[in-house]
């Protein structure tokens, strides 16, 4: 079986209350493509997913975030689920996890709620993606253009509605990130660049 993701390392961020198909199915697909996929959180030991209308099974906490850098990692998961990304954009350390993997140029996937960390990490002006429908106002007006698709890739970044797209959004979110970095990943389209380069 080809494993595209050989030797690669994702971090998958989450907080208590993220949508639990939205992180077993990515991570099982991350794994069996040949990464190593770590739950990077705020929360220490172990983190309780959300399953239809009441809370599920928890996960272990492979790296806390206050230990957890980008530089550990090739690429970032971003499950949704009401409860989880709104505790991460409230988060100044987890929006800034975020925010290095796009000044990194490193690819990111994110579902359902999973964009709304996006905001506040200041990562989707001139983007296009799509997300869980009641998140499209908020996007919007932080400079995204939302479509409603099952899955929508723009310079490496991977978005996806709801669990019912999880095969469409795993499939693009192991060819991104097998590609690596993707250069103006942290620049809106049509800005000029400003980072210095190497």
């Amino acid at each position: 079986m080809a494993q595209p993701l050989q030797g690669k390392r994702v971090a998958i961020l989450v907080e208590n209350g993220f949508e639990q198909s939205e992180l077993m199915e990515p991570r099982r697909a991350l794994e069996q493509a040949g990464a190593e996929a770590s739950v990077v959180s705020p929360t220490a030991g172990r983190v309780k997913g959300w399953r239809a209308a009441d809370w599920g099974e928890e996960v272990p906490v492979d790296v806390p975030l206050d230990r957890a850098s980008p530089d550990q990692f090739d690429a970032l998961l971003l499950p949704g689920g009401v409860i989880n990304p709104d505790k991460l954009r409230m988060n100044p350390e987890a929006v800034a996890f975020v925010h290095g993997f796009f000044d990194a140029d490193k690819p990111v996937a994110a579902i359902c709620h999973g964009p709304w960390t996006l905001i506040d990490a200041g990562v989707v002006r001139g983007r296009r993606l799509t997300s869980w429908p009641s998140l499209k106002r908020d996007l919007q007006n932080a400079g995204a253009e939302w479509v409603d698709e099952a899955v929508v890739v723009d310079r490496g970044l991977v978005s996806s509605r709801k669990p019912d797209d999880l095969p469409d959004f795993n499939r693009k979110m192991i060819e991104e990130f097998a590609e690596g970095r993707h250069p103006r990943q942290a620049r809106p389209a049509g800005a000029t660049e400003t980072r210095a380069t190497h």
